[in-house]
């Protein structure tokens, strides 16, 4: 048995303290297999902002179910793109409607995200994926 020249590991913190901080949010398993994925997903705190902004009654045909969808497909389509590569690390784009108020008026407008999915491994050694934005380790 070797030991690591850095010593015992004095504190780690795991992808469940992060989904139980609300560092991480779970995706439904239900929507990530519709999704195309066959491992567990979670978004960061940060990318959950953009899916659940909290004015999404203000923006007609908007739901953080298709909001999430969206991302989850995006997300799938640029990784099958990669078919044939090594690679644990995707870039995507989405867009997303925002509303706000400006003098009195109600504006709605688009807006495109770039974001970095990781396939990495869980807390146990398992595959999962991470999505986040693209600025975001």
């Amino acid at each position: 048995m070797t030991e690591s020249i850095f010593g015992d590991v004095v504190y780690a913190y795991t992808r469940a303290d992060a989904i139980r901080d609300g560092a991480l949010i779970e995706v439904p398993p239900d929507l990530a297999r519709q999704a195309g994925f066959t491992v567990p997903v979670a978004v960061t705190a940060a990318v959950w902002d953009l899916i659940d902004p909290g004015n999404l009654e203000e923006m007609p045909g908007q739901s953080i179910e298709g909001r999430l969808w969206d991302l989850l497909w995006l997300c799938g389509c640029a990784a099958r793109a990669t078919k044939g590569r090594h690679t644990d690390t995707v870039l995507f784009w989405c867009y997303f409607l925002f509303a706000r108020e400006e003098r009195g008026v109600e504006i709605v407008e688009q807006k495109m995200h770039v974001f970095k999915a990781v396939c990495g491994p869980g807390d146990q050694g398992e595959p999962v994926v991470t999505i986040m934005l693209r600025g975001e380790d």
